[in-house]
């Protein structure tokens, strides 16, 4: 005897939304990863940002420019990874901050700033 048209198809809506639910979970993952990373490089930028002015401060007031901006950075969840005091008491710096990226791994999203007196 063959089987009806109806019951050679029985479960195949299941298998369609288990197909489904997984690439909408990859999509769903994707989405909170680059999320991250996008939060991350926010975070080094205004690291970067904020250890350059307080180093450029610093500097002018007679003190340690890149040690003003080291301290700065950590306080803000970052590395100093650069530091250059130029003509003028121009203070430039550069950051990293690690982004856990789930089972990726551990990277470093990273930052540059400029400032000094006009």
């Amino acid at each position: 005897m063959r089987p009806r048209a109806r019951e050679a198809e029985r479960g195949s809506a299941t298998v369609w939304m288990v197909a489904v639910s997984t690439v909408l979970s990859a999509i769903g993952v994707a989405a909170v990863l680059a999320g991250s990373a996008v939060v991350a490089r926010h975070r080094a930028t205004t690291a970067a940002d904020l250890a350059a002015l307080a180093g450029a401060v610093r500097g002018l007031q007679g003190a340690d420019a890149c040690g003003a901006s080291a301290e700065l950075a950590e306080a803000n969840g970052a590395e100093l990874t650069g530091c250059r005091v130029g003509a003028g008491q121009t203070v430039e710096v550069a950051v990293s901050v690690p982004v856990r990226l789930g089972g990726l791994g551990v990277f470093a999203a990273t930052a540059r700033a400029r400032a000094g007196p006009a």
